[in-house]
């Protein structure tokens, strides 16, 4: 038997001196899988030396290396401290990479729950960013800093981070987080520094009104309004509430507007102030839709009981549905009026008016 092979037409002949159709057909079979695992044999083999063939022509490639961050905090805060430091061979400090360094290590200490690092670190990539003239993110790092000393309990801390993250808002021109920013710090602190609150809520307004946010500034006035009576001084809760009482007007909220007069009246008379409530109750009675509103005749039946002593109206007025309205700090004092002897009161300004008729001067 004798046979030949042709790869460009993949056919291979086989010529026997004897046979029959069988035997001829398994040949054909034969001479099939034979075919196509040689060519597949072939392709392959010329492929793989062609690669090799490229790869041997093309220039050796040098390895380029790849510098990976450490992850251990410590050493990144030494590197990035070292970055900030002048040297005979570094002219100028190198604030970009420095910053991220004390991000990482921020973000890693404050992951292993240590605060006082991470809070550190915070600032000082703040203090970077700021390098950097990105005053928006030196206020945020300043932010989580100061939420990471609220973690440790350092109220005084809190309230210094908290003000400097607000102005390095305002450098960006944004007075509403500026404000948020003071208003958080109040917050966090006012069970502590009530004090350190009341002037931290005051500035918070102060900003928004300067922008003409007056709206926004409602829920600071009425914070301002309960750390003032905690304090008990009710003098400056009715002067912030009143001060509501004029944001809300420019803002066209007559219904805001009209709960803080009443609210201003109720902590006038919780004070036992009567002579206040009344010409508090006679300068708002100044606009006449407050005289027509739910709240302007509540005020109006307070101060009426209070002049006639009629304790069980004023108790009745105390728990009304308008009162029940106000804001809770202002319905609390609202429930327990009167305060002191009612008929007192009225004995006392009776004593008072007979005195200025024989007064002689």
């Amino acid at each position: 038997m004798g046979w030949w092979w042709s790869r460009g037409r993949r056919r291979v002949t086989i010529r026997a001196a004897a046979g029959g159709r069988g035997r001829w057909r398994s040949l054909v079979l034969w001479e099939i899988c034979f075919s196509q695992c040689f060519d597949s044999t072939l392709s392959a083999y010329s492929s793989g030396k062609n690669k090799e063939e490229s790869k041997a022509r093309l220039p050796a490639q040098k390895s380029v290396p790849t510098y990976q961050m450490s992850s251990d905090p410590d050493k990144l805060v030494a590197k990035a401290d070292k970055l900030t430091k002048l040297t005979l061979t570094r002219w100028s400090a190198d604030w970009r990479n420095a910053t991220l360094n004390y991000e990482q290590a921020a973000n890693a200490y404050r992951v292993a729950k240590k605060y006082e690092k991470s809070k550190d670190a915070f600032e000082k990539a703040s203090k970077g960013q700021e390098m950097l003239s990105s005053p928006w993110d030196a206020a945020k790092h300043m932010e989580s800093a100061a939420a990471l000393a609220k973690e440790l309990g350092n109220w005084n801390e809190v309230a210094d981070l908290y003000r400097r993250a607000s102005e390095l808002y305002v450098e960006c021109g944004r007075a509403q987080p500026a404000s948020d920013a003071l208003g958080k710090a109040a917050r966090v602190v006012e069970d502590h520094l009530p004090d350190v609150a009341v002037q931290l809520y005051t500035d918070a307004i102060s900003l928004l009104e300067e922008d003409d946010k007056d709206q926004m500034a409602f829920d600071l006035y009425r914070a301002l309004t309960a750390v003032h009576i905690k304090l008990e001084k009710y003098t400056d809760a009715a002067a912030a509430l009143l001060r509501l009482g004029l944001a809300a007007d420019k803002s066209n909220a007559t219904n805001s507007q009209f709960k803080a007069y009443l609210g201003a009246i109720i902590v006038y008379l919780y004070a036992h102030d009567v002579k206040a409530a009344e010409k508090c109750y006679n300068d708002c009675s100044q606009i006449p839709a407050f005289l027509g509103s739910d709240q302007g005749r509540c005020g109006s039946r307070l101060i009426s009981a209070y002049s006639e002593g009629a304790v069980e109206e004023i108790k009745r007025l105390a728990q009304s549905s308008t009162i029940s309205h106000l804001d809770h700090a202002i319905i609390k004092l609202g429930r327990k009026l009167p305060t002191g002897e009612v008929t007192a009161v009225k004995a006392g300004t009776e004593e008072g008016e007979g005195l200025d008729e024989n007064d002689l001067t």
